[in-house]
């Protein structure tokens, strides 16, 4: 099969190619070289790039909807509003993408390395990112509702305004995240790990925080009806007036060190 010249197929020096606006529907280019290759607009729909070398390309409003690209190198890749959707990233690696206002519902980020990659008003609606690493990740604005963010390490990462709602981010490493005026309603946090994290304005009502830390963690302004933090850590925790009022408090340590009973 040839577009433009160059012939698509698995392991194929695609390296600084012109596909632009190309048909790739079901293209099998596993192994493929496409490093800094220009990919701008086209239809990669059903695409398989398994282990494909993506870094530095330009995908820019690309279709990949349900392509498989599990441990594909997309490192730096320009992926900004491009259709995601129930494609499979198992493994790869998207650190220092950039991903803002792409459509990822469904889709497949289990292990991926999203360390520092731009997110920002992404839609990740339903999305697996189970042990995913987002170190500094973007997701300013990012929608994550009922998102599966299990044992990812989320540290430093900024999910200002984010929509969190129904999401579970059990055990999940959020060390220094920031959460300002994030909505976390429902949101599945038990044992998550908060410490120093800005949650400023955050909407947590109903949120399940059962013996996450909490330790000197910023929760002025926060929104508590019904949540719960029994066993919870809260050594140290910047709280103003009543914002732990109709929070379930039961044996959680509260920012004096006492534990409430």
């Amino acid at each position: 099969m040839k577009v433009n010249g160059y012939k698509i197929k698995p392991d194929a020096n695609l390296s600084g190619a012109n596909l632009e606006n190309a048909n790739l529907t079901k293209a099998k280019l596993t192994g493929a070289n496409l490093t800094k290759a220009n990919l701008k607009g086209a239809n990669l729909i059903g695409a398989t790039l398994i282990g494909a070398n993506l870094a530095g390309a330009n995908i820019f409003i690309a279709d990949l909807e349900n392509a498989r690209l599990r441990g594909a190198d997309l490192t730096g890749a320009d992926l900004g509003g491009a259709n995601l959707s129930g494609a499979s990233f198992r493994n790869s690696d998207l650190s220092h993408a950039k991903l803002a206002g792409a459509n990822l519902f469904k889709t497949s980020l289990f292990q991926t390395n999203l360390n520092g990659a731009d997110m920002r008003n992404a839609n990740l609606l339903g999305t697996d990112l189970q042990e995913a690493g987002c170190l500094g990740t973007n997701l300013n604005g990012a929608n994550l509702r009922h998102a599966n963010l299990l044992w990812a390490n989320m540290q430093g990462a900024n999910l200002q305004m984010a929509l969190l709602t129904g999401a579970n981010m059990q055990a999940t490493v959020l060390f220094k995240a920031n959460f300002h005026e994030a909505d976390l309603t429902g949101a599945h946090m038990p044992g998550a790990h908060l410490i120093g994290a800005n949650l400023i304005g955050a909407n947590l009502t109903g949120a399940n925080l059962s013996g996450a830390d909490l330790t000197d963690a910023t929760l002025l302004g926060v929104h508590l009806l019904d949540a719960d933090l029994s066993g919870a850590n809260l050594t140290g925790a910047n709280v103003d007036g009543k914002t732990l009022d109709g929070a379930n408090l039961t044996g959680a340590t509260m920012p004096d060190g006492t534990i409430h009973k």
